[in-house]
């Protein structure tokens, strides 16, 4: 567990229907928000949870967002066909949270649009409707982000490709700042769902060689790179790729050796803690860039920062989605890929920047960097705003 105060509320709850727990977990709020996604997963415990509601906390004062930090999961294989009504009566439960100030959207396993469908159906209103009642113009903020939802870029919503996109920024901040080469650095994703899929498409579209992708069926490389928006475009809704349209020149692998495919970037962004003190070794790469959620334990990253092996925290890396998601709401910037992607670009920029010179100038590595700077932007927001609600409309903080 990352170490802290006490989260704000813990949730067990149990599905009347198959008796299968899912988890709410409020760490901190501001000014009576907090906010975080809702994920699927066989095997999700309540430790989890906490410790991703803990990460976004960490998440909104990296990038000066004025809300804490939450969670919500389904301890249930999303593949199961009790999954969508499990979500729908999870939803309904959770009611009260979601009006209260919790504000939610896609996770591991669970789409935007399916958590859309039964936020309507349970008559909540949008997955992040406790921001658009605070926003000041409830009406206009939820016509931004109904617009946003609708914005396709390259035949993949914004909302998906966003996420992706702020993390291929991310590594490219760190290859500047390192003095490195992005058009001679190889890159593997591990996970193929829309944040790791955007992260291999916009790490390609930075130069970047994607060499291998891996999904829950194994991996899929190519030394000569990977042609990636083929991949994209045969993967399922889960981020399966389609074995029947890889390249002759393509070849398959076990999932669990995607650490030993010789590359200079990977990109965790599937599941929680697949590196590991166990598995550390064998990181070949000198850039890890942790699109997932809370990828790497705390032992695998001193390891890794011992070695020399950049690590970019999952908060920071994978930040461009949430941010994405608040600036709409706020009115920093209107339903518009080229706005999303330039402002992401900036402001993920400058923070890694700002990161790695900090981590460098005390010795210390770039989560507790991050980590120091986060807490103290998310404490300066508390103080002026208010843990608590109050009347006072939310307005667009300098990010």
């Amino acid at each position: 567990m990352t170490p802290g105060p006490e989260p704000r509320l813990r949730v067990i709850w149990t599905d009347p229907v198959t008796g299968r727990k899912g988890y709410a977990v409020i760490d901190r709020m501001v000014n009576g928000l907090a906010g975080g996604g809702t994920r699927m997963r066989q095997g999700v415990s309540l430790v989890e949870v906490e410790r991703l509601a803990r990460t976004m906390s960490y998440k909104n004062g990296a990038f000066n967002l004025p809300g804490g930090g939450a969670k919500g999961g389904l301890d249930i294989d999303p593949h199961d066909p009790e999954a969508r009504g499990m979500l729908s009566r999870y939803v309904r439960a959770m009611k009260p949270l979601y009006r209260s100030g919790w504000g939610t959207a896609e996770d591991l396993g669970v789409t935007q649009e399916l958590l859309g469908e039964v936020f309507a159906e349970q008559g909540v209103g949008m997955t992040v409707q406790a921001m658009l009642d605070r926003s000041g113009d409830s009406k206009a903020a939820g016509r931004r982000v109904s617009q946003g939802l609708a914005i396709q870029v390259e035949g993949i919503g914004l909302a998906d490709c966003i996420g992706g996109y702020g993390v291929a920024e991310a590594a490219a901040a760190c290859v500047d700042q390192k003095g490195w080469n992005m058009h001679k650095m190889r890159a593997v994703v591990q996970g193929f769902g829309s944040m790791g899929g955007s992260s291999a498409r916009y790490l390609a579209k930075l130069g970047a060689k994607v060499v291998g992708v891996v999904d829950v069926n194994g991996a899929v490389t190519n030394p000569d790179g990977l042609d990636v928006e083929g991949l994209l475009k045969s993967r399922s809704a889960l981020g399966e790729i389609d074995r029947s349209s890889l390249r002759s020149e393509d070849r398959e692998s076990p999932g669990d050796g995607w650490l030993d495919i010789e590359t200079d970037i990977i990109v965790p962004a599937a599941v929680a803690d697949v590196i590991s003190a166990g598995n550390a070794a064998q990181v070949k790469a000198r850039l890890v860039v942790e699109a997932a959620n809370i990828p790497t334990t705390g032992d695998a990253q001193r390891l890794l920062f011992e070695r020399g092996v950049v690590v970019i925290p999952d908060y920071v890396a994978n930040g461009g989605a949430n941010a994405w998601w608040w600036w709409t709401v706020l009115g920093v910037i209107e339903a518009d890929a080229d706005q999303a992607f330039k402002h992401v670009s900036k402001v993920m920029r400058d923070t890694v920047k700002g990161m790695l010179e900090r981590a460098e100038a005390k010795g210390i590595s770039p989560r507790e960097a991050a980590n120091e700077l986060s807490m103290q932007n998310l404490d300066q927001l508390a103080e002026k705003l208010g843990e608590d609600a109050s009347e006072v409309p939310l307005e667009p903080v300098k990010a």
